[in-house]
């Protein structure tokens, strides 16, 4: 007897970011507005971390919201509607519901019903993983359109007293459509973890650990803390070797590369990698944080979304992106511009 033969997807040589969005939170946050209860001065935060401004959501607004916005103009953008999505990737570590999924929620906003979705959580990586699975199931023939979403709305984890991490967070959603191309569009993601470093940037306390403080009965809400220093010299010694070697896995050399989007965390960290990795001295860098702040999965496309609505990059330009934060996890990809 002749066993079957199962039939397989139809794979694509070649998938390309076919369109970006984004949606910044509406209300301008300067510095003068947070520095009095960590005890701190513009001037310092200008100082270490190059940020001048957050953009943070109002509370009726919640991550849902901001990923609707940015997925209906990256759909816009690529031509399409949510009808020609085929899968909704959505990363984030600010959706407080265990489920459903944001990404059932958002698919279903944008008509893009019966779409897969799912969440996947990388935090400030997440969009970077995101378009690693976006291209792979491209390719693969798994889906057509892949609509991918960083999007966070830091200010619901922020201690306003805590002088680690809470003066750097803002509040957006990015996103990318992915499709097939006729020509290379999107290099070998190199990614990786190290949970053994998992405390440098962490949760106060668990979601289970629901404390109260004081006769009240009120919640002591969870928020985040990193380890400043050690977060700093982790993404400086280890990330640009990871960048370096996505630049060779794509088969380019550093001074091919025409943009540079890394992880908007920190002003510092982004000029130490530009130098270190030899880039030309015209190559065009994303520095999205200086007036939005770091806004984790959201931040590289919204960087990229910047530098191309403002013709400081332009549609075919090669892309050096990068995203690295709590886990330890990180991914590099280069990839051609919309």
């Amino acid at each position: 007897m002749t066993r079957p033969t199962l039939r397989v997807s139809t794979p694509v040589e070649h998938a390309r970011i076919l369109g970006v969005g984004g949606v910044r939170g509406e209300n301008v946050v300067v510095n003068d507005d947070i520095v009095g209860p960590i005890s701190s001065s513009d001037e310092w935060i200008r100082q270490r971390t190059g940020i001048v401004s957050r953009r943070r959501a109002g509370e009726d607004v919640d991550v849902a919201d901001l990923a609707e916005g940015a997925a209906r103009a990256a759909l816009e953008a690529a031509g399409l509607t949510g009808s020609d999505v085929d899968a909704v990737v959505v990363s984030t570590v600010t959706w407080f519901e265990q489920t459903p999924s944001l990404a059932a929620v958002v698919a279903d906003r944008i008509g893009a019903t019966p779409a897969a979705a799912y969440d996947i959580s990388a935090a400030c990586a997440g969009y970077a993983y995101g378009i690693a699975q976006a291209d792979a199931m491209v390719r693969a023939g798994t889906a057509r359109h892949v609509l991918v979403i960083g999007v966070e709305k830091m200010s619901d984890f922020i201690d306003p007293t805590d002088r680690s991490i809470s003066f750097l967070l803002g509040d957006g959603a990015g996103a990318a459509v992915v499709g097939p191309s006729d020509t290379p569009g999107i290099g070998p993601t190199v990614w990786g973890s190290d949970g053994s470093a998992a405390g440098m940037i962490k949760q106060t306390h668990s979601w289970l650990d629901y404390r109260t403080a004081g006769p009240s009965g009120e919640v002591e809400w969870p928020t985040l803390r990193q380890e400043g220093p050690s977060v700093y010299k982790w993404a400086v010694f280890q990330m640009t070797p990871t960048a370096e070697r996505a630049i060779e896995a794509a088969g380019l050399r550093p001074e091919d590369i025409d943009v540079f989007i890394p992880h908007q965390a920190n002003m510092r960290i982004i000029d130490h990698m530009v130098k270190k990795l030899g880039l030309r001295d015209d190559v065009v860098v994303g520095r999205d944080i200086a007036e939005t702040g770091n806004t984790s999965a959201a931040s590289i496309p919204l960087a990229t979304e910047r530098l191309l609505r403002e013709g400081q990059a332009r549609s075919g330009d090669i892309a050096l992106q990068i995203g690295f934060g709590a886990g330890l996890v990180y991914a590099a990809q280069v990839v051609v511009l919309p």
